[in-house]
């Protein structure tokens, strides 16, 4: 019997939820995985793949059930979900699904420094990326669109209707950050410009911003 452990690449994740509809070999996995837009919704590493589906099986979560030759192709291996499997992927989805995680984002990295820019520049960047917002808020909701008009259940898109919420939700946001740098809004904007305007060291803006407005 396999070892109860949790695995921690979405990847295995993906595969589990394809191999538990049928047995499939690895082609057609990624075949699957690449239709129902898999790459879109999680970082996936195509050519990892056969790594995680050869560690999903000695961890007990599938199973080899045949194999199968196509003309002079080599022979493929098919493999099955088992129950342990079908049972780690409904504690991994619970898990994804009910406890939040922390996630590193490169625009929360770039905020957290952007100090280091003059206000005028911040607010510019943040409307360059406002627009490439607005553009993949376009682009996903012709997308949903489209997938809307072939008729798959909501059930299978939800994960698209949240990338879509979260776009908007972000665009939102960076335009309110930007009005608030062009409108004087934003706290503490003019020792952030006298900063810049001196060109201080990072040493003395810090100070600066320790003594506040009256220093």
């Amino acid at each position: 019997m396999a070892t109860k452990r949790k695995v921690n690449n979405l990847l295995a994740l993906a595969v589990l939820a394809v191999l538990v509809e049928r047995p499939m070999h690895r082609y057609e996995i990624v075949t699957t995985m690449r239709e129902r837009g898999k790459d879109r919704d999680m970082d996936v590493k195509w050519g990892s793949l056969y790594t995680v589906v050869n560690n999903l099986e000695k961890a007990g979560f599938l199973k080899i059930v045949g194999s199968e030759r196509d003309g002079a192709r080599p022979e493929r291996t098919i493999y099955a979900i088992t129950d342990a499997g079908r049972t780690e992927l409904a504690d991994w989805t619970r898990d994804l699904i009910a406890e939040p995680e922390p996630e590193h984002h490169r625009f929360t990295a770039g905020l957290s420094v952007m100090a280091g820019l003059a206000p005028d520049e911040v607010a510019e960047l943040l409307g360059r990326r406002a627009d490439a917002l607005d553009r993949a808020i376009e682009t996903a909701r012709q997308e949903l669109e489209e997938i809307a008009g072939t008729g798959l259940s909501r059930l299978f898109i939800v994960e698209s209707e949240y990338d879509l919420a979260m776009l908007e939700a972000e665009a939102s946001w960076t335009r309110t950050l930007r009005e608030e740098i062009t409108g004087g809004t934003f706290p503490d904007l003019e020792l952030w410009q006298r900063a810049h305007s001196a060109r201080l060291k990072p040493a003395e803006a810090f100070a600066l911003f320790e003594r506040g407005p009256a220093g």
